[in-house]
C-alpha cells in the first residue's frame, strides 16, 4: 500500500501541472459538456500503472477484486468496471506524457524487442471499423494478426528507454530505425531484428 501511495502522489503532482497546460491550448467546445468524472486523471493513471506492477494476467479481475475490493478504502470513488473503461480514454494523453517523462537513458546496452497489438480476430477484419485505415494485417511467429506492432526498447536496467507504434504489417528493422537516434553501444535483439541488418 504504501508503493501504492507514493506512486499516486507522484503521477497526482504531474497531473496537476499538466492538466492546467493542456486544458488552456484545448479549444472551446460551446455546446460540449465537459462533466467532472467521479474519479480524477490521477487515480485513472494510477490503476493502470499499478496493474503492471503487480502483474495480473486481466485487468477485468484486477479491478474488480483489487481496486473495488480490497483497495476500497484507497479509491472510495471508484465507479463501475465498464464506466472506468470509459473514463480511461480521457487519461490517455496525460498517461502518454507522464510515460515520457519517466523513461530511463540509455546505458550502452540495449535490449530491442517487438509485440502484436491485435484489434480484432482474423475473422472480423472485414467488419472492424474502429482502426479501420490505420491497423493492418500481419505475420508474426505466432501466426497472421490484424492489427499494430508495439516496437520497445530497454536499457540493461530494464528502464524504457524508447517506444513505436506501427501498423501490423511494418517490417521490425523499420520500428528499430525510428528510435535508434538515441541509442548507442550494444543493441541486442532476436532474429527478427538481426535478419539482413
Amino acid at each position: 500500500m504504501e508503493h501504492l501511495t507514493t506512486l499516486f502522489c507522484q503521477v497526482d503532482d504531474f497531473c496537476k501541472t499538466f492538466e492546467a497546460d493542456f486544458n488552456r491550448t484545448l479549444i472551446s467546445k460551446p455546446n460540449s459538456r465537459n462533466r467532472k468524472a467521479s474519479i480524477s486523471t490521477s487515480e485513472i493513471i494510477t490503476v493502470w500503472i499499478y496493474f503492471h506492477h503487480i502483474r495480473m494476467r486481466d485487468f477485468k479481475s484486477y479491478y474488480l477484486w483489487q481496486i473495488k475490493t480490497i483497495w476500497k478504502t484507497a479509491f472510495p470513488t471508484m465507479p463501475s468496471y465498464n464506466r472506468f473503461i470509459e473514463l480511461a480514454q480521457r487519461a490517455l494523453p496525460a498517461m502518454l506524457v507522464f510515460l515520457s517523462t519517466q523513461m530511463g537513458k540509455c546505458t550502452g546496452i540495449s535490449i530491442v524487442d517487438s509485440t502484436i497489438l491485435s484489434v480484432c480476430h482474423n475473422r472480423r477484419i472485414h467488419r472492424h471499423k474502429v482502426f479501420k485505415n490505420i491497423a493492418q494485417r500481419g505475420k508474426s511467429s505466432m501466426g497472421w494478426f490484424y492489427g499494430f506492432k508495439l516496437h520497445a526498447v530497454f536499457n540493461h536496467v530494464g528502464e524504457l528507454v524508447n517506444f513505436c507504434l506501427t501498423p501490423g504489417n511494418v517490417d521490425d528493422r523499420k520500428g528499430l530505425r525510428q528510435m535508434a537516434n538515441k541509442l548507442f553501444g550494444l543493441l541486442v535483439g532476436d532474429r527478427a531484428i538481426s535478419a539482413k541488418s
